[in-house]
């Protein structure tokens, strides 16, 4: 990771998250924006974007609208929505705009630090609430709908889940790592999802990890 942005309009917080990430990733180069418009100039200037944290209430807009722009442009961006809402909509709306964590402006720096290191080991940050959220909605009532996956597919969704990168899934399935990317794009389109993290959910909710 290289470019990194903070789309949040408290200054305070901007502070804190900037210093975890100083912490955790450093050399990482960092980009500040306090609004929505901030944001975009951001995106327009420098072009790929490696990691963001987003909040999503800001004074012009959604962040969560930035983040299908920003997945638009760049589409390996690691994407974290860092706020204060924690319920179900906005937690959703957010996976399913290719959020890949999602963090609760609840937590002491040292939590968020400890949250966001997951990160370099291909684990989704949720705060232990939003992960509640997420374990419920597998407990609601929902038509039964069948994937069809092949088994390769499955065995490259068992391994994203359980937090391999593409280029250790081709290791492990001695394949390219273009194929593994084409799994993984006809996983994404089976399952209806955008993100990594809504494809573990996925995993978790078939049985194949635990």
């Amino acid at each position: 990771m290289h470019n990194a942005l903070i789309l949040e309009d408290h200054a305070e917080t901007r502070q804190v998250l900037q210093d975890v990430l100083q912490e955790i990733l450093p050399g990482l180069r960092l980009y500040e924006a306090a609004s929505l418009r901030q944001a975009r100039e951001a995106l327009y200037c420098h072009k790929r974007i490696d990691l963001a944290l987003v909040d999503i209430g800001l004074p012009d807009g959604n962040g969560i609208e930035f983040v299908r722009e920003l997945i638009q442009q760049s589409p390996n961006c690691y994407v974290v929505i860092c706020t204060i809402y924690d319920d179900d909509r906005h937690l959703f709306d957010a996976l399913k705009a290719g959020a890949n964590g999602y963090l609760v402006k609840e937590h002491s720096r040292q939590e968020l630090t400890e949250m966001l290191r997951g990160i370099l080991n291909g684990q989704p940050p949720l705060s232990p609430a939003i992960a509640q959220h997420i374990l419920d909605s597998f407990h609601e009532p929902t038509p039964a709908v069948k994937i069809e996956l092949t088994p390769r597919e499955i065995e490259v969704l068992t391994l994203m889940a359980k937090g391999y990168n593409r280029k250790e899934i081709a290791d492990l399935l001695k394949l390219t790592c273009n194929t593994v990317s084409w799994y993984i794009k006809q996983v994404y389109q089976k399952l209806d999802v955008h993100s990594r993290a809504e494809a573990t959910l996925e995993a978790l909710r078939m049985g194949l990890v635990e």
